[in-house]
Protein backbone atom coordinates (compact mmCIF):
# COMPACT_ATOMS: atom_id res chain seq x y z
CA UNK A 1 0.00 0.00 0.00
CA UNK A 2 1.02 3.88 -0.68
CA UNK A 3 0.61 6.13 1.54
CA UNK A 4 -0.73 9.63 0.09
CA UNK A 5 1.55 12.29 1.80
CA UNK A 6 0.39 16.09 0.81
CA UNK A 7 2.47 18.64 0.21
CA UNK A 8 1.47 21.71 2.21
CA UNK A 9 2.67 24.40 -0.34
CA UNK A 10 1.64 26.45 -2.81
CA UNK A 11 4.79 27.45 -4.01
CA UNK A 12 5.55 25.54 -6.99
CA UNK A 13 9.94 25.61 -7.07
CA UNK A 14 9.60 23.97 -3.38
CA UNK A 15 7.11 21.41 -4.68
CA UNK A 16 9.47 20.83 -7.26
CA UNK A 17 11.96 20.42 -4.57
CA UNK A 18 10.20 18.12 -2.68
CA UNK A 19 8.92 15.90 -5.11
CA UNK A 20 12.78 15.45 -6.72
CA UNK A 21 14.39 14.67 -3.35
CA UNK A 22 11.69 11.67 -1.88
CA UNK A 23 10.76 10.37 -5.79
CA UNK A 24 11.88 7.03 -4.08
CA UNK A 25 10.26 7.54 -0.58
CA UNK A 26 7.61 4.76 -1.76
CA UNK A 27 4.43 7.55 -0.68
CA UNK A 28 2.81 8.92 -3.47
CA UNK A 29 3.52 12.58 -2.87
CA UNK A 30 0.61 14.62 -3.58
CA UNK A 31 -0.79 18.67 -4.36
CA UNK A 32 -4.21 19.62 -3.75
CA UNK A 33 -5.99 23.32 -5.06
CA UNK A 34 -8.31 22.84 -1.97
CA UNK A 35 -5.95 23.59 0.53
CA UNK A 36 -6.70 25.92 3.66
CA UNK A 37 -4.39 29.03 3.78
CA UNK A 38 -2.19 28.84 6.86
CA UNK A 39 -1.17 32.44 8.53
CA UNK A 40 2.70 31.83 9.14
CA UNK A 41 2.62 33.66 12.28
CA UNK A 42 5.10 32.17 13.98
CA UNK A 43 7.95 33.42 15.75
CA UNK A 44 10.74 30.53 14.24
CA UNK A 45 10.76 28.44 10.68
CA UNK A 46 9.96 24.76 12.89
CA UNK A 47 6.67 26.79 14.30
CA UNK A 48 5.13 27.76 11.02
CA UNK A 49 6.56 24.61 9.52
CA UNK A 50 4.32 22.34 12.48
CA UNK A 51 1.42 24.74 12.00
CA UNK A 52 1.02 24.37 8.23
CA UNK A 53 1.80 20.50 8.56
CA UNK A 54 -0.87 19.62 11.39
CA UNK A 55 -3.61 21.89 9.57
CA UNK A 56 -3.15 20.13 6.28
CA UNK A 57 -3.28 17.27 7.41
CA UNK A 58 -6.61 17.67 9.59
CA UNK A 59 -8.25 19.24 6.74
CA UNK A 60 -7.11 16.27 4.20
CA UNK A 61 -7.57 13.52 6.70
CA UNK A 62 -3.73 12.68 5.00
CA UNK A 63 -0.64 12.44 6.16
CA UNK A 64 0.60 16.26 5.20
CA UNK A 65 4.37 17.45 4.52
CA UNK A 66 5.27 21.40 5.30
CA UNK A 67 8.36 23.26 4.90
CA UNK A 68 9.19 26.50 6.13
CA UNK A 69 12.28 28.26 5.15
CA UNK A 70 13.87 32.07 4.62
CA UNK A 71 17.46 33.95 4.36
CA UNK A 72 19.34 35.02 7.65
CA UNK A 73 21.28 37.88 6.47
CA UNK A 74 24.18 38.62 9.27
CA UNK A 75 24.41 42.48 8.25
CA UNK A 76 21.04 42.79 8.77
CA UNK A 77 20.73 40.94 11.90
CA UNK A 78 19.35 37.92 10.77
CA UNK A 79 16.54 39.55 8.55
CA UNK A 80 14.60 39.14 6.65
CA UNK A 81 14.41 35.68 8.12
CA UNK A 82 10.46 33.97 8.77
CA UNK A 83 9.88 37.07 6.72
CA UNK A 84 11.91 36.08 3.70
CA UNK A 85 8.98 35.43 1.25
CA UNK A 86 6.95 38.68 2.39
CA UNK A 87 9.79 40.79 3.31
CA UNK A 88 8.74 43.27 0.47
CA UNK A 89 5.31 42.43 -0.03
CA UNK A 90 6.35 42.58 -3.95
CA UNK A 91 7.12 38.71 -4.18
CA UNK A 92 10.76 37.78 -5.30
CA UNK A 93 11.83 40.87 -7.48
CA UNK A 94 10.81 43.17 -5.07
CA UNK A 95 12.44 40.86 -2.38
CA UNK A 96 15.44 40.54 -4.15
CA UNK A 97 15.85 44.38 -4.93
CA UNK A 98 14.66 45.37 -0.98
CA UNK A 99 18.13 43.29 -0.50
CA UNK A 100 20.19 44.67 -2.77
CA UNK A 101 18.76 48.04 -1.62
CA UNK A 102 19.42 47.21 1.85
CA UNK A 103 23.18 45.79 1.77
CA UNK A 104 24.62 48.42 -0.33
CA UNK A 105 27.67 49.67 0.47
CA UNK A 106 28.72 46.54 2.66
CA UNK A 107 31.39 45.05 1.18
CA UNK A 108 31.95 41.05 -0.04
CA UNK A 109 33.08 39.73 3.63
CA UNK A 110 30.08 41.42 4.98
CA UNK A 111 27.64 40.08 3.05
CA UNK A 112 27.58 36.72 4.64
CA UNK A 113 24.08 34.65 5.23
CA UNK A 114 22.28 31.14 5.20
CA UNK A 115 19.26 29.30 4.24
CA UNK A 116 17.70 27.67 6.74
CA UNK A 117 14.46 25.04 6.61
CA UNK A 118 12.54 23.14 8.24
CA UNK A 119 10.34 20.15 7.11
CA UNK A 120 7.60 18.66 9.29
CA UNK A 121 5.25 15.57 8.49
CA UNK A 122 1.76 15.28 10.19
CA UNK A 123 -0.55 11.92 10.45
CA UNK A 124 -4.48 12.99 9.55
CA UNK A 125 -5.35 13.55 13.67
CA UNK A 126 -2.33 16.29 13.21
CA UNK A 127 0.29 14.54 14.85
CA UNK A 128 3.45 15.25 14.38
CA UNK A 129 5.25 12.42 13.26
CA UNK A 130 8.61 13.50 11.89
CA UNK A 131 10.90 16.54 11.79
CA UNK A 132 14.11 17.87 10.16
CA UNK A 133 16.33 20.68 9.45
CA UNK A 134 19.19 22.35 7.23
CA UNK A 135 21.17 25.04 6.76
CA UNK A 136 23.23 26.26 3.96
CA UNK A 137 25.92 29.10 4.48
CA UNK A 138 27.19 31.60 1.96
CA UNK A 139 26.85 35.66 1.11
CA UNK A 140 25.17 37.70 -0.79
CA UNK A 141 26.22 38.70 -4.03
CA UNK A 142 25.94 42.08 -5.87
CA UNK A 143 23.88 41.23 -8.75
CA UNK A 144 21.68 38.39 -9.78
CA UNK A 145 22.89 35.40 -11.50
CA UNK A 146 21.20 32.41 -12.71
CA UNK A 147 17.88 31.85 -14.02
CA UNK A 148 17.22 28.41 -11.87
CA UNK A 149 15.85 28.63 -8.88
CA UNK A 150 13.52 30.65 -7.01
CA UNK A 151 13.31 33.78 -4.71
CA UNK A 152 16.53 34.45 -3.57
CA UNK A 153 18.29 31.96 -5.42
CA UNK A 154 19.93 34.20 -8.07
CA UNK A 155 21.42 36.22 -5.26
CA UNK A 156 23.33 33.37 -2.70
CA UNK A 157 26.24 32.58 -3.67
CA UNK A 158 27.56 29.18 -2.38
CA UNK A 159 31.49 29.93 -1.74
CA UNK A 160 32.66 26.55 -2.48
CA UNK A 161 31.32 26.73 -6.15
CA UNK A 162 31.82 30.11 -6.46
CA UNK A 163 27.75 30.30 -7.90
CA UNK A 164 24.28 31.26 -7.00
CA UNK A 165 21.89 28.43 -6.18
CA UNK A 166 19.88 29.83 -9.63
CA UNK A 167 23.39 28.94 -11.31
CA UNK A 168 23.03 25.12 -9.96
CA UNK A 169 21.15 22.46 -11.96
CA UNK A 170 18.00 20.75 -9.84
CA UNK A 171 20.62 17.82 -8.52
CA UNK A 172 23.11 19.87 -7.68
CA UNK A 173 20.86 22.36 -5.58
CA UNK A 174 19.82 19.86 -3.72
CA UNK A 175 22.87 18.67 -2.97
CA UNK A 176 24.14 21.54 -1.10
CA UNK A 177 20.92 23.65 -0.14
CA UNK A 178 18.96 23.79 3.37
CA UNK A 179 15.84 21.97 1.61
CA UNK A 180 17.88 19.23 0.19
CA UNK A 181 19.99 18.64 3.90
CA UNK A 182 16.64 19.04 5.38
CA UNK A 183 14.66 16.44 3.38
CA UNK A 184 17.82 14.15 3.57
CA UNK A 185 17.52 14.34 7.62
CA UNK A 186 13.95 13.69 7.29
CA UNK A 187 13.94 10.89 5.37
CA UNK A 188 15.02 8.25 8.22
CA UNK A 189 12.16 9.31 10.68
CA UNK A 190 9.81 9.04 8.21
CA UNK A 191 10.22 5.90 6.68
CA UNK A 192 10.30 4.44 10.54
CA UNK A 193 6.79 6.28 10.32
CA UNK A 194 5.14 4.90 7.26
CA UNK A 195 6.90 1.28 8.51
CA UNK A 196 4.75 1.63 11.58
CA UNK A 197 1.68 2.19 9.59
CA UNK A 198 1.86 0.65 5.98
Amino acid sequence: MIRSIVIASGNAGKVREIRRALADLGADLVVREDLPEVVEDGATFAENARKKAVAVARFSGLWALADDSGLEVDALGGAPGVRSARWSGQGAAGNNARLLAELAGVPADARTARFRAVVTVAAPDGTLVAEAEGSCEGRIGFELRGSGGFGYDPLFVVPELGRTLAELGPDEKNSVSHRGKALRELRGPLTRALACII
